[in-house]
């Protein structure tokens, strides 16, 4: 097995990202017991093999169109599922049933944009190509203001986890929106 080889679907730059879906979800393993700091450095692992399996599939030219898509899979575990999951989890620990379903509705209209967010770039991305400006916020971005709230509140910045939902509902419309964002 070469893992060098563009059309091997286990080639080092689809590993990496494998490694990063495989963070997410150990990461929401984390949280569902209550393990928020563990949560969040696998979080920032996630973030990190994000960035690194990009800059070996561009390097090595092993950009294919299952490695953009397994990208945006991943994408959606670990930078919208798992941070939404994360500060859900956190903000509902001591609210009532009534709360905890209306602040899900504003988490599921999270998870549903950046979910239109990852398959609109999917839809308009070319294999190997990179744009100097995302449209909208881009999900990994997403996550981080996701996680900044998480601090807020955990710190008792803003202690209403009404506030924080009303905040998670802009970063939402955020993802799908005409703001330019400079590609790093």
């Amino acid at each position: 097995m070469n893992l060098f080889d563009k059309d091997n679907r286990f080639n080092i730059a689809n590993l990496i990202t494998f490694g990063n879906i495989a963070a997410g979800l150990i990461a929401i393993h984390f949280i569902v017991h209550g393990d928020y700091f563990t949560a969040i450095i696998l979080a920032w692992i996630a973030g990190a093999l994000d960035i690194a399996d990009g800059k070996v599939a561009r390097k090595y030219n092993l950009s294919t169109e299952f490695g953009i898509q397994v990208d945006s899979f991943a994408d959606f575990i670990s930078f919208v599922v798992m941070p939404s999951f994360l500060l859900y989890y956190a903000i509902t620990e001591k609210s009532s049933g009534t709360e905890q379903l209306i602040l899900g509705l504003a988490f599921i209209f999270y998870v549903i944009s950046g979910l239109r967010r990852l398959i609109e770039f999917n839809i308009k991305v070319e294999v190997g190509e990179s744009a100097k400006y995302f449209t909208g916020v881009p999900t990994p971005l997403g996550a981080i203001l996701l996680w900044i709230l998480y601090l807020l509140f955990a710190y008792n910045i803003i202690a209403s986890p009404y506030v924080i939902g009303v905040l998670v509902l802009l970063i939402a419309w955020s993802l799908n929106s005409n703001l330019k964002i400079k590609h790093p």
